[in-house]
């Protein structure tokens, strides 16, 4: 069954909800099998800054707890800055004027204005999505006007519609959606009107348009008609009228291993999305921020798993860019059961128990508002990062233990630390660049496997911590020097002038503080190690001896007279190209595409003045988890990420000026499908078209 028929499944029978206390289980102490791993925080490396709407959590009408005090408090105590309403598909059924969703459930209590309550008492944004699948442009645009003129909420986030690549386009429909035309074409058609609409009452909102993730189904598929992808032919439509995008993930798992796993596929499906978004959306298309609405592990969904898997996928997500991340959902109601690392799990999508049993009665989750793991793996985001904070590089060299760290305004430095190992702790020792901890007694966060609350103690230092098994520890490093005087961090840099081998990096002066700017410098992220790159007394700093089709993030940081240094600005990535001139080219593309496997061809062309007698083309794929499954045309052979092709005795010679052959293979992924894009043929790095 799909995630979202799992999510989604809800009758009344099945959220009637019992009161009850809080219950736990206490952690029994253990020790470290493992030599000690080796984190690396790198203060110089910035990334994104944590917005205000970055913890977020979906609300469902028909959760009859939605509206409650009780559950508002709970959601302000996790730090929860941004809520999401009506509830998934239910979206799409969902009439706000009258507060009816025919063919669904809903819940007391549940309608706009109690939803809006909680929210404020809550303290956080909420997201409505507009009813794509049974509604109308008028529809959402009185809904913005109850909202944000009647009632004076200021609701600035509207997505139109939610899911609605899973209206049966492409075979599957779970996603309701009446009109007789289901095409990406026609979304993105009614979006513009939608946004018309909508900012016709409110010009001041944002609005969303709903795309596929990468390597998530229906991704990369075209259908019978269509121009392109789902998100090739919305962003095409409606890029020029949207404010962000939408994303869901559900990248499952065999285990729990496997599940927590997943995470590593999250910044190369950024990458994609916002490749797509530059190419499709038109000019001004850098605005576009990006959300990713809802998200649940694989395995474990109540228990360790799920926390560990929730503080590693926010954390990650937001460091990249994006402006709000939210679990998929408050309650959804008790599912399969089952046994994760010694705790129950109920298969249950919520964050809070719903006190309810399974149909024979034989298994009952705890009482009505129990947190379970997820909750306070969302309580530990909230004590790692708070809005204004940016995160910087970490990372370790142990595949069980995960790091991020972030610099806040006062110079600290916290750094989150998630021991994916559910048998051994692990000792680590922290090691700083760019920031110097002070000595002493460090104050330590941590959630372990089967605890009922977060534990709060000054323990280990600002270098070396004991993670227990299956844990979440976030460490508070103090600043050892003053911050008063620093210069201010550089604003955001650009590229410009991108060739293979160069590019020219500009940037908006930073404020000097209590000396003059003496020079920029501009570094480059290896992970959590930097490379300078350069430096300069001015604004702007070309770049040389790149390596084309490669991808970089850079940041520049002040330096006064006084040696002083600043923050590092926000970070800028762009990829380099291959060479505009070369003696070869080579035009790759794709045939067809499944979302987990695809039929690609690759033309290879000698341009040059001689003709090549016997041929061999090289790549690399850009992930670990793609691979070459066959290929015709020519010998195929791979090794690790390494493709080499070399020619058929038919194929042999390659004539000059124009010589060509066609050659074609089966690929297979796993996670997002970055297109290989550097070619090299008889050692020559060809151009590619």
């Amino acid at each position: 069954m799909r995630p979202h028929t799992i999510r989604r499944t809800a009758s009344a029978a099945a959220l009637l909800l019992a009161g009850g206390v809080l219950a736990g289980i206490s952690q029994p102490a253990a020790h470290a099998a493992t030599t000690p791993t080796a984190v690396t925080v790198n203060a110089r490396a910035g990334l994104a800054t944590m917005p205000a709407t970055g913890l977020g959590i979906n609300d469902a009408i028909w959760d009859q707890e939605l509206g409650t005090n009780a559950v508002a408090d709970l959601l302000k105590s996790a730090g929860v800055t941004m809520r999401r309403y009506p509830g998934g598909s239910y979206a799409d059924i969902y009439h706000w004027a009258d507060h009816t969703a025919p063919g669904g459930y809903v819940a007391p209590n549940t309608d706009f204005d109690s939803f809006m309550a909680g929210v404020r008492r809550t303290g956080a944004t909420p997201m409505i999505i507009a009813n794509y699948g049974t509604g109308t442009a008028a529809e959402a645009a009185g809904w913005v006007r109850h909202a944000n003129i009647t009632k004076g909420y200021g609701v600035k986030y509207w997505t139109v519609g939610n899911e609605n690549y899973g209206n049966g386009h492409y075979g599957s429909a779970w996603e309701a959606d009446n009109r007789p035309d289901k095409s990406p074409r026609q979304y993105a058609s009614e979006v513009v009107a939608y946004a018309d609409a909508m900012k016709a009452v409110d010009p001041s909102i944002k609005v969303g348009a709903v795309l596929t993730i990468p390597a998530g189904w229906p991704d990369a598929i075209v259908a019978e008609g269509d121009a392109g992808s789902w998100n090739q032919v919305v962003l095409s439509i409606a890029g020029s009228k949207i404010d962000f995008v939408d994303l869901h993930w559900y990248p499952g798992g065999n285990s729990a291993a496997d599940a927590m796993s997943k995470t590593e596929h999250l910044t190369d499906a950024l990458y994609i999305v916002r490749q797509q978004i530059a190419r499709y959306a038109g000019a001004g298309s850098e605005r576009i921020g990006i959300s990713l609405t809802e998200t649940n592990v694989g395995v474990g969904q109540n228990t360790q798993p799920g926390a560990l898997f929730l503080a590693d996928t926010y954390a990650s997500l937001l460091a990249n860019g994006v402006f709000t991340v939210q679990w998929w959902n408050v309650h959804n109601g008790i599912g399969n059961v089952s046994t994760v690392a010694g705790q129950t799990d109920y298969g249950d999508f919520g964050i809070l128990s719903s006190g309810n049993c399974t149909a024979d009665g034989a298994t009952c989750q705890p009482a009505l508002n129990t947190p379970f793991a997820p909750y306070h793996g969302l309580a530990m985001m909230h004590a790692f990062a708070r809005p204004g904070d940016q995160f910087i590089r970490a990372a370790t060299g142990n595949p069980l233990v995960t790091a991020h760290a972030v610099r806040k305004a006062d110079g600290d430095v916290n750094v989150l630390l998630l021991n994916k190992d559910p048998d051994n702790a692990h000792d680590v020792t922290i090691g700083y660049s760019g920031f110097a901890p002070a000595a002493g007694a460090v104050t330590v966060h941590t959630y372990t496997n089967g605890a009922s609350a977060v534990s709060t103690a000054q323990a280990g230092s600002a270098t070396s911590q004991t993670l227990p098994p299956y844990s979440l520890t976030v460490v508070r490093a103090r600043n050892s020097r003053p911050v008063a005087g620093l210069p201010v961090a550089p604003g955001q840099p650009t590229a410009s002038g991108v060739t293979d081998r160069s590019a020219t990096i500009s940037w908006p002066a930073a404020t000097a503080g209590a000396h003059p700017i003496a020079k920029y410098e501009v570094h480059r992220q290896h992970g959590a190690v930097t490379e300078q790159l350069g430096e300069t007394p001015g604004t702007s700093f070309t770049v040389h001896n790149l390596r084309p089709g490669s991808r970089y993030t850079v940041n520049v940081v002040a330096r006064d007279t006084a040696g002083n240094v600043s923050w590092a600005s926000p970070p800028l990535s762009f990829t380099t190209g291959t060479p505009a001139q070369s003696t070869c080219t080579v035009r790759f593309g794709y045939t067809t595409d499944w979302s987990s496997g695809y039929v690609a061809t690759v033309d290879i062309t000698n341009t040059g003045t001689r003709a090549l007698t016997g041929w061999t083309l090289t790549y690399e794929w850009p992930t670990a988890w793609q691979q070459m499954n066959g290929g015709w045309n020519a010998n195929w052979t791979e090794t690790g990420r390494t493709v080499k092709i070399t020619n058929l005795e038919s194929n042999a010679t390659l004539a000059a000026a124009g010589g060509t052959v066609n050659v074609g293979f089966v690929g297979g992924y796993s996670g997002p499908n970055v297109t290989p894009t550097v070619f090299t043929l008889n050692g020559t790095v060809c151009t590619t078209l």
